[in-house]
């Protein structure tokens, strides 16, 4: 019954819902957190996301505007100058790495 409920479902053997390739590609590369003031809503997570997420190297982004943090994940480290302007271009401002 177990194979019947994994089959063909985005969920693991072991009950997370991820494949083990989406798994894989989050572990590769470099993972900084960054703090960003000014993010109050989804808008602003998508506008910080986008941006950063144009840096050449960037493999994600994901933004979460109640504890301004910003999490990237890069083939290399990061430029912070590339990311302070990057987060400047959407608006808000670059306090430094959380």
């Amino acid at each position: 019954m177990t194979d019947q409920k994994t089959s063909g479902s985005c969920c693991s053997t072991d009950g997370s819902c991820h494949s083990g390739a989406a798994s894989d590609a989050q572990g590769a590369g470099v993972t900084t957190v960054y703090k960003v003031s000014g993010m109050t809503c989804g808008h602003c997570e998508g506008a910080v996301s986008q941006e950063i997420s144009a840096l050449d190297g960037v493999t994600a982004v994901t933004a979460v505007a109640k504890t301004g943090e910003v999490t990237v994940t890069s083939a290399a480290p990061l430029d912070e100058e590339a990311v302070r302007a990057a987060v400047d271009e959407a608006g808000y401002e670059l306090v430094g790495t959380a």
